[in-house]
């Protein structure tokens, strides 16, 4: 079956009535962690409702790409303090690898022109490669740490095994200090 061409699905901004669908593909999308993120980190499901429901509440506000009345990948965007974070980038399963993630961050990128951060898991080769792609750039480790506990709320452990990523405005902004 040919890949469909998602250049051209809408996106839209995601409301609570989108909950269900916003923790299902959360779920399915995350399935692509499973073995690569360290075991104690991992849970079933890998974001429960109501850490979804804390993380909105914290201000995540998703976005989302739609087929046929059905969102098929979202990503949430988190203004906190002099920053905006990418935050549960997740593409349905059977949907990846046809340029949902790299449309809804290029939107979201688009809200804003304030410096952008990203946070992955260490492990997650693809997801830092495909960031970079668009124009992220890993941060050094003590930068990371730093980083991650200045505007993320993630234990110590996810700390240890996350890398940030940072825009070219971000570089720009902290090379002038």
């Amino acid at each position: 079956m040919p890949l469909k061409d998602t250049s051209t699905l809408p996106i839209r901004r995601c409301n609570q009535n989108d909950f269900d669908q916003i923790w299902t593909i959360i779920n399915d999308g995350a399935q692509a962690y499973r073995g690569i993120i360290p075991a104690d980190r991992w849970t079933e499901p890998y974001m429960s409702r109501e850490i979804l429901e804390h993380e909105i509440r914290e201000g995540v506000v998703f976005w989302g790409l739609e087929d046929d009345g059905a969102l098929i990948g979202i990503m949430g965007i988190q203004p906190v303090q002099d920053v905006i974070l990418i935050r549960h980038a997740y593409v349905r399963s059977e949907s990846q690898k046809k340029g949902i993630g790299a449309r809804l961050l290029s939107h979201l990128r688009g809200l804003t022109d304030t410096p952008v951060l990203i946070g992955t898991w260490a492990d997650a080769i693809w997801a830092i490669r495909f960031y970079e792609r668009h124009g992220f750039q890993l941060v050094g480790t003590e930068e990371k740490n730093r980083l991650l506990k200045k505007y993320w709320t993630v234990p110590e452990r996810q700390i240890e095994t996350s890398v940030v990523l940072a825009d070219q405005q971000w570089r720009e902004r902290n090379d002038a200090k």
